[in-house]
């Protein structure tokens, strides 16, 4: 699985979007030092690209109580339905990649990740997992463990099976 931190590097976040043609992306922070990654909420990846083209909110690694964006973006700024211009984030991206000036520097994510986005139990349901695709017309919904931790996302096309098999196996069914 494909996670993202609450700071993330740019040459990481670059590298990952031009790289994979996922939707989004579930987003982890570690609590304490001693304690594991535990699920936030998750990003698209389409606000992630919008947020590249955002040079002014880099910021240089900190601590955590002094990393924060002074002036985040606002929610109609970074959402949008398709990208404006592929081939200039197509260009960012590979320049973010490898220069190695952006290797020292990080977004904060924390101000645009989707903290109420749901999420199910490693041993939920499949059919519930469907109910819950259908109804809501999620794209992706991340698997966690008892303790939080990512570990799966299952996406729409994951579960399009599952209504064939449900037909056959009710057509197949002895009356």
């Amino acid at each position: 699985v494909r996670v993202l931190h609450l700071k993330e590097n740019i040459v990481s976040l670059a590298q990952l979007l031009a790289s994979t043609s996922h939707g989004g992306f579930p987003v982890v922070c570690r609590p304490k030092p001693d304690h594991a990654e535990v699920f936030q909420g998750t990003i698209k990846s389409l606000e992630l690209c919008m947020l590249l083209e955002n040079e002014h909110i880099f910021e240089p690694e900190t601590s955590d109580e002094s990393f924060s964006s002074s002036h985040p973006l606002s929610y109609e700024k970074i959402t949008v339905e398709k990208l404006p211009n592929l081939s200039r984030l197509t260009m960012l991206l590979n320049r973010y990649a490898t220069d190695l000036r952006y290797q020292q520097l990080f977004i904060n994510l924390e101000p645009y990740i989707n903290r109420s986005a749901m999420s199910v139990q490693a041993h939920f349901s499949l059919q519930s997992t469907y109910v819950i695709f259908h109804t809501l017309g999620l794209r992706h919904l991340t698997v966690v463990d008892s303790q939080n931790r990512v570990v799966g996302v299952i996406t729409r096309k994951d579960l399009m099976p599952f209504p064939l098999e449900e037909k056959l196996r009710l057509q197949l069914a002895p009356e």
